[in-house]
């Protein structure tokens, strides 16, 4: 049956039927044309969930930012209703492919719920391949502050490549000297 009859059946919103099958409490499928069939209907057989935090500042002059981070984190969990058993924090950059913690955290899965502040603490690139992944392995990644605009993502983005190629060839002065005029030229547009 679909989702949406599925929702009705049970007496809940579509959106909360939706949000359990990303989650892997449903069993079901996504058809081509983007329709959601829910098999059997019955609900998967849920484990415990185990809740993981994961903040991330790309260096160690921010680490304030990142204890602020990681409290803001606990207390949207606590919110939410979910025990936190693991607070991960990390001082590197997003594009960074050998992060110890955030490995770590990956392979372990005993996991069920990894939640970040924005999809770049965790990567700045292949974000939806780990969020896939993960899923395959009845995992979830929620992102609290989920950007409103794609512009908004790709500033980002770009920033990122540039810090990361200028950092390796001219050193970190000019990786700060760029990350100000970004910043100066991204406050200019918010006027």
């Amino acid at each position: 049956m679909k989702l949406s009859q599925y929702a009705k059946q049970q007496g809940i919103s579509y959106r909360t039927a939706f949000r359990w099958w990303q989650a892997g409490q449903i069993k079901g499928y996504q058809a081509p044309s983007g329709t959601i069939i829910v098999t059997e209907g019955e609900t998967a057989v849920s484990r415990p969930q185990k809740v993981a935090i994961y903040a991330r500042v790309w260096e160690a002059s921010h680490k304030e930012n990142l204890e602020r981070q990681a409290e803001r984190l606990i207390q949207y969990c606590t919110v939410r209703g979910y025990q936190a058993s693991l607070v991960v924090k990390e001082i590197a950059s997003g594009v960074n492919e050998s992060r110890p913690k955030l490995l770590s955290l990956l392979k372990d899965t005993s996991i069920t719920r990894i939640v970040i502040e924005h999809k770049d603490r965790l990567t700045r690139f292949g974000f939806h391949y780990l969020e896939v992944l993960l899923e395959t392995q009845g995992r979830v990644i929620e992102v609290v502050n989920v950007a409103e605009n794609e512009k908004e993502d790709l500033i980002g983005d770009l920033a990122s490549i540039v810090y990361s190629l200028y950092g390796r060839h001219k050193g970190q002065q000019l990786v700060s000297q760029i990350q100000a005029c970004i910043e100066h030229t991204l406050k200019g547009q918010d006027k």
